[in-house]
């Protein structure tokens, strides 16, 4: 059949990088032990807009990149922050229909959380939660991977601030900074240079903003709105959007660092 002579074409399905018939669903393991479906579902998120997070001494600020595909779309019709309960904030990078699932999943283990318990769910526990439901989207043969990536962060006075990442494996991390989507590289080599955890977060919000600018492609992508969010000791453990003159400021900050540097080129 056509499939035999694609195989015999390739040479053995071992030595290809490429499925060959092995990525055909999230239940099979390729000869090599790799499971392409979830390679996949990584690289939809190296296409999609840049999210990052940025972990500081007093709180966790989240910058994202929403590019903007048509003219006629409304501003800000589009988020990648969203707020669980009124403690955790989460970002999602990738499919943003997928995000939106797993934070609505997200929202609901919160509240059963506080239903159960009559406290607040952690970060740490929240991210179990989320991270085991998306490996549960990696083992069935009639469902796909998640195309998006978690963001997860809290902060409160007792524990300080926390940040972590789930990935569409099931794999999670907790992270004093982490990026995910286009600009990944180049924003995981800026964020290194940052001393985090001595930052406030009021720094870290003007930081954020200069990296989403630095790592945006001008050329693939016109326009871009950004979103900035953060939680930490300024907004007493809440997870909200940062204040329209904060917000004004760390994108003034953005657009004079990336004119410097084009100056300097």
């Amino acid at each position: 059949g056509p499939d035999f002579a694609r195989q015999r074409l390739l040479g053995p399905p071992t030595m290809s990088s490429i499925g060959t018939g092995y990525d055909l669903s999230a239940s099979t393991f390729s000869p090599v032990g790799r499971v392409f479906q979830v390679e996949y579902a990584s690289k939809a998120i190296e296409n999609s807009g840049t999210v990052i997070a940025l972990r500081g001494k007093d709180g966790v600020v989240f910058a994202a990149e929403n590019l903007v595909t048509s003219k006629l779309h409304e501003p800000r019709s589009t988020q990648r922050t969203f707020t669980v309960g009124k403690h955790i904030g989460i970002a999602v990078a990738g499919w943003i229909a997928d995000g939106n699932m797993l934070v609505s999943e997200a929202q609901g283990e919160a509240r059963n959380y506080l239903r159960n318990y009559g406290t607040d769910i952690s970060a740490k526990y929240l991210n179990e939660r989320i991270s085991g439901l998306m490996h549960q989207y990696t083992l069935y043969g009639g469902a796909r991977p998640a195309g998006a990536c978690l963001m997860i962060s809290s902060y409160n006075e007792r524990e300080g601030p926390s940040l972590y990442m789930s990935e569409p494996s099931g794999v999670s991390w907790g992270y004093y900074g982490c990026a995910m989507g286009k600009g990944k590289q180049g924003a995981q080599s800026e964020i290194e240079k940052l001393k985090l955890k001595d930052l406030p977060v009021s720094q870290l919000v003007k930081e954020a903003a200069r990296i989403i600018y630095m790592v945006h492609d001008t050329v693939k992508d016109k326009d871009f709105e950004l979103e900035l969010s953060w939680v930490g000791a300024v907004t007493n453990g809440k997870h909200e959007r940062v204040p329209q003159s904060v917000f004004d400021e760390a994108e003034a900050y953005a657009k004079q660092a990336l004119e410097e540097s084009d100056d300097e080129a």
